[in-house]
C-alpha cells in the first residue's frame, strides 16, 4: 500500500515482467526471471490492473479470453467475483454481448460490474499468483465489503498480491509492504504497523480516519 504515485503499480509491473529493471534483478527460485521463457513466465500470473479492458464480445468470451471455453468454470468464477446476480438478468446467458458495438441486444455495464468481470477473468486463468491492482476501486462500499469478507474464499490457496491506497482494505492481508517515493519503507501486519506512530503507515491511517471522522461530523 501507499499513496498515489508511490511506486506500487510500477513494482508489480516489474514483478510480472512487463517492465525491465534498470538496476538490480528479480529472482524466481534464485534464477533471474530473464532466464525463463517469457510466455511461460507470464502464465504464472493472473492480473487485474486498474486500466483493464473489456471487449465487445460475449460475457463468456470476455471472462475466458477465448472463443471456446469451459462454461461451468466461467459461471463459478462469476459467482466468486460477485457478477453472477447481474449475469442472471442477461437474456442470452453467457452469449450475451457486452456493449452495443456489434449487437443491438448488447448490455451496458457499470464500472463496478466491469471490475467484477475483470476479477472473474483473473480467476478463470487460475494461475499460481494473483495480482490485484485496486480491484475494488469502482465498487460501492457494500459490494467492496462483501469482496473483503469473502477474500480468502475467492482466492483460495493462491499467493496473492493486493495493491491499494485505502488502508481499510489492507487489514486482512498477511503482510503489508508500505511504499513511499518508490521505496518500501515498512512491512508487517496492520496491527504491527498501526502501533508505530512514527511510521508512514500510521500517518496515512490517521489521515484517512480523520477524513471520515470530519465527514461524519459535517453531516
Amino acid at each position: 500500500m501507499g499513496a498515489n504515485g508511490s511506486g506500487k503499480t510500477t513494482f508489480i509491473k516489474l514483478l510480472c515482467g512487463l517492465y525491465e529493471p534498470t538496476e538490480g534483478e528479480i529472482l524466481l527460485n534464485g534464477v533471474n526471471i530473464k532466464g525463463y521463457n517469457y510466455e511461460e513466465y507470464l502464465k504464472l500470473f493472473s492480473l487485474v490492473f486498474q486500466d483493464f479492458k473489456l471487449f465487445s464480445f460475449s460475457i463468456g468470451q470476455n471472462i475466458s479470453t477465448n472463443i471456446e471455453y469451459n462454461r461451468e468454470k466461467v459461471l463459478e468464477c462469476m459467482k466468486k467475483s460477485g457478477i453472477y446476480e447481474r449475469y442472471k438478468t442477461m437474456s442470452d446467458g453467457l452469449d450475451t454481448c457486452l456493449f452495443r458495438d456489434f449487437s443491438e441486444s448488447g448490455v451496458e455495464i457499470s464500472g463496478g460490474e466491469a471490475q467484477k468481470i475483470a476479477l472473474a477473468r483473473a480467476l478463470y486463468k487460475d494461475a499460481p499468483f494473483m495480482v490485484l491492482d485496486e480491484p475494488t476501486a469502482a465498487l460501492d462500499p457494500i459490494a467492496e465489503a462483501e469482496i473483503y469478507s469473502r477474500f480468502n474464499e475467492i482466492i483460495g490457496e493462491k499467493t496473492t498480491i493486493y495493491v491499494s491506497h485505502r488502508l481499510s482494505s489492507c487489514k486482512f492481508c498477511d503482510v503489508i509492504m508500505v511504499f513511499n517515493e518508490g521505496e518500501i519503507v515498512q512491512s508487517g501486519t496492520h496491527d504491527e504497523l498501526v502501533k508505530d506512530d512514527t511510521g508512514k503507515y500510521y500517518e496515512l491511517w490517521e489521515a484517512q480516519a480523520n477524513y471520515y471522522q470530519r465527514t461524519d461530523e459535517e453531516q
